[in-house]
């Protein structure tokens, strides 16, 4: 089987990729700054050559969250002319996200700069759009549960995803011959982000006061209007309550491990 590069492939949907590819048989090389064996800097491009020599797919998992700068941009460009000194490349598997060309948030707004930079670059390209984990309902919640009363954006449905359906979604696509945009991903459910964060809360043992804040901007409009939403693609199978569930087990080991008065438990 070909050579599949996978980038971003120590971080949370990036590993689980790699794990799957290389359970199927594939060779898989994970590039990112932290990387053992390839360790490259997207920014500038270094050691990709390398990284790519030979391989006929990438899976392109790394992504810049913060901030307000043209990571992502410059990341792409580098990779897609290493790509094509390459040779080799067929297929390039994107990670994108539901609403990047409806909702005006900077971060998904970069994702649509790197859609519309891979389609131009006459590669082979494989792009999917899937919403948000719930991992990241679970790091939202955590954040302001740090609070005594924890403020939630009003009025915002969200439908998160299992990130390990997602892997196994990108495994699949991870083929020399390309799909261009394939349908999207959503959760199965699609709940109030408050509904979901008291879930959240219980789950992992912890009692605040959950207070739904308006928020101002173009970007809160476009939440609100579900512009990150995809009904119609629920095709997600774990609930926000199963992940949640599985948080608070794991928690509860933990606390039992750590012993009297240790700091296994999240409070």
């Amino acid at each position: 089987m070909g050579t599949i590069v996978v980038t971003g492939g120590t971080g949370t949907l990036g590993s689980l990729v790699a794990e799957r590819l290389r359970a199927a048989g594939h060779e898989v090389r994970v590039i990112s700054r932290h990387a053992p064996d390839h360790p490259v800097d997207l920014q500038d491009g270094a050691g990709l050559d390398a990284a790519l020599a030979g391989a006929e797919v990438i899976v392109h998992c790394a992504s810049n969250t913060g901030g307000a700068g043209k990571g992502d941009d410059v990341a792409a460009g580098h990779l897609i002319e290493a790509a094509r000194r390459a040779g080799t490349v067929g297929n390039i598997v994107y990670i994108s996200i539901v609403g990047v060309d409806v909702v005006p948030l900077g971060y998904y707004k970069r994702k649509l700069r790197v859609e519309r930079l891979l389609e131009a670059s006459g590669l082979g390209v494989t792009i999917l759009r899937t919403t948000q984990f719930h991992d990241l309902v679970a790091m939202v919640t955590d954040t302001v549960a740090k609070l005594p009363v924890a403020p939630i954006p009003k009025g915002v449905r969200v439908q998160p995803i299992a990130v390990g359906e997602v892997a196994d979604r990108m495994a699949e696509l991870a083929v020399p011959t390309p799909s261009g945009r394939v349908p999207d991903m959503g959760g199965p459910q699609i709940r109030s982000l408050p509904d979901l964060a008291r879930v959240y809360l219980r789950a992992t043992g912890r009692n605040r006061r959950i207070l739904p804040v308006p928020l101002a901007g173009r970007a809160y409009a476009a939440f609100r209007r579900g512009g990150h939403l995809t009904p119609s693609h629920a095709v997600g199978h774990e609930t926000f309550e199963q992940f949640a569930a599985g948080r608070g087990a794991r928690g509860a080991r933990g606390a039992v491990g750590a012993g009297p008065g240790g700091a296994g438990s999240k409070a």
